[in-house]
């Protein structure tokens, strides 16, 4: 999984392959469920973190559907 360091990083994002990046987009979103819930258990103090999170996995799936269409576009 990558950090929140790399996941602000839009270059480094897309340097990933598709595959990588649906990972990538499942670990995000299990990891933004545990912060929900260690959000509702009082455990989280930074509640910055999810917004953070957030908008690492729209990163995330704005460069998949880039390659999704990009590959649609190359294969017609």
């Amino acid at each position: 999984m990558m950090k929140l360091e790399e996941l602000k990083d839009t270059k480094k994002i897309r340097e990933f392959s598709l595959d990588q990046l649906k990972h990538e987009e499942k670990e995000l979103k299990d990891q933004l469920l545990k912060l929900r819930f260690q959000l509702v258990a009082g455990q989280i103090t930074n509640h910055n973190i999810i917004k953070a999170y957030k908008k690492g996995l729209a990163r995330v799936k704005t460069v998949i559907v880039e390659k999704e269409r990009s590959g649609a576009q190359n294969g017609k």
